[in-house]
């Protein structure tokens, strides 16, 4: 999903979250004389900056859930309670970003979205939560059909060497589906586990699509020699707005979905061993 970072502190879990779509850059303004200084922080700029540190700290140590966070979560209701409207609406708005990029939860994100315009009807920010709103529900809506248990939908295009990526060539095989990018950092981290799930498992019957959010089409066949990456993938040059993460409402990466040998998603953003435990299982026999 697209933010556009109201405040420095707020776009500060970014650093943390998954690849996701970049705010669309500001352009630079035009020489001008020094600004006057900056006004003093705020008690409720003080608060913040100190519970977001906090945060940030346990995000680094891997605390990533909101069962881990739910002390640092409590606090942002007792932040906006103290301060001015203005202010409140937009620490409750870090509070969904936290729910949005941080725990993929988009669910309660937008019922927190939605809870600021009806709190802060007058705050700077109300107006342009519509229209995050309404993006996040229409990506909600088309990432239901990869649910697991459901029949991965037809991809419909072709591959980069132009032959038809159709599911129904893997029938009675386990496929991960890959969305990625040469550019994004948790992907090339992930990148050594599939390749050691592929090597350990190709032959029992495991295949990998890629579905690639790169621009530079020589950058990614650069980068799928040099790491040796023998399984299909998808490019189409478009970045973020690709064609088949765009179907599907794919808005951060990597993302993966796993489907057994009847066409139908078994799991979601496997990892490491887990993705190993799953294979073994499935290609069991």
């Amino acid at each position: 999903m697209k933010f556009r970072p109201f405040s420095a502190l707020v776009a500060s879990f970014l650093v943390l979250a998954p690849c996701l779509p970049a705010a669309d850059a500001t352009p630079a303004a035009p020489a001008a004389p020094p600004a006057p200084a900056a006004p003093a922080e705020s008690a409720t700029e003080a608060k913040v900056k100190d519970l977001v540190g906090r945060i940030t700290e346990k995000l680094k140590a891997g605390q990533r859930t909101e069962k881990e966070l739910a002390a640092e979560i409590g606090e942002f209701a007792t932040i906006a309670g103290a301060a001015k409207p203005d202010e409140a609406a937009m620490v409750i708005l870090m509070k969904a970003r936290l729910y949005l990029e941080v725990f993929q939860d988009p669910a309660k994100g937008v019922a927190i979205l939605k809870q600021i315009a009806t709190d802060y009807p007058n705050a700077p920010v109300t107006p342009r939560l519509a229209a995050v709103i309404d993006d996040i529900e229409n990506r909600m809506a088309a990432q239901s059909v990869l649910e697991v248990g459901k029949a991965f939908p037809a991809i419909g295009e072709a591959d980069t060497a132009g032959k038809p990526l159709d599911l129904s060539a893997y029938a009675g095989k386990v496929v991960l589906v890959d969305f990625w990018a040469t550019w994004c950092g948790p992907c090339v981290a992930e990148l050594p586990n599939v390749t050691a799930a592929y090597e350990k498992y190709h032959a029992k019957g495991f295949e990998i699509i890629g579905v690639s959010l790169d621009k530079d089409r020589q950058a990614l066949d650069d980068f799928v020699k040099k790491n040796k990456m023998p399984w299909r993938q998808y490019f189409d040059g478009l970045g973020w707005q690709n064609k088949v993460s765009s179907r599907f409402g794919i808005d951060s990466i990597p993302a993966t979905f796993l489907i057994d040998g009847q066409g139908k998603i078994v799991a979601r953003d496997l990892r490491g061993e887990e993705l190993d435990r799953k294979l073994a299982s499935l290609l069991a026999k």
